[in-house]
């Protein structure tokens, strides 16, 4: 039942924490990645899941982080992007990575398209006194880009071997 509920709460909720951290201070603390990272092998190994699959899921993971410091590098997206996102490609592994960067990506775009839309507006003063949202409504303030990528993710995880072995009927029983 642990492990169920682990399964059940461990990624999404990281994840969520990811994007609110990203929306009101447009940062990500490498705890987070690291968290994500811990809870996959702790998750992985209490699962059951064999030495081949778990290094599947760190080729993956470490195949998005090279990519990520790419984006980076040329400033493209925050390191703590690029971070969360190789830490929930971990989680995915190679069988839903491709849906989950497509995600990623739509819901970025979309993201990005709003907030240059909502910069162009004057930011109402009942809300200039919020300096999350005045940080967010500035023109030379990046995309917090971990809510597209938490968005993505979340879109996925319940299509995952994670949430398929998560026996639903047990965890009403009780």
């Amino acid at each position: 039942m642990i492990l169920d509920l682990a399964r059940l709460l461990l990624f999404p909720a990281l994840m969520t924490f990811a994007a609110a951290s990203d929306l009101f201070t447009m940062t990500i603390s490498n705890r987070v990645s690291l968290a994500l990272a811990a809870g996959f092998l702790v998750l992985a190994l209490a699962s059951g899941m064999g030495a081949h699959d778990i290094m599947m899921h760190v080729g993956a993971g470490a195949a998005v982080l090279a990519i990520g410091f790419g984006c980076f590098a040329m400033g493209w997206v925050g390191g703590g992007d690029a971070k969360v996102a190789a830490a929930a490609a971990l989680w995915f592994g190679f069988a839903h990575l491709m849906n989950y960067l497509l995600y990623a990506s739509l819901f970025g775009g979309a993201l990005t398209l709003l907030l240059l839309q909502f910069r162009q507006w004057p930011l109402p003063v009942l809300l200039a006194g919020q300096p999350w949202l005045t940080r967010l409504h500035a023109k030379e303030t990046g995309i917090p880009y971990g809510i597209a990528l938490a968005i993505g993710a979340l879109m996925i995880y319940p299509e995952t071997e994670w949430m398929k072995a998560v026996d639903l009927a047990r965890l009403a029983l009780r």
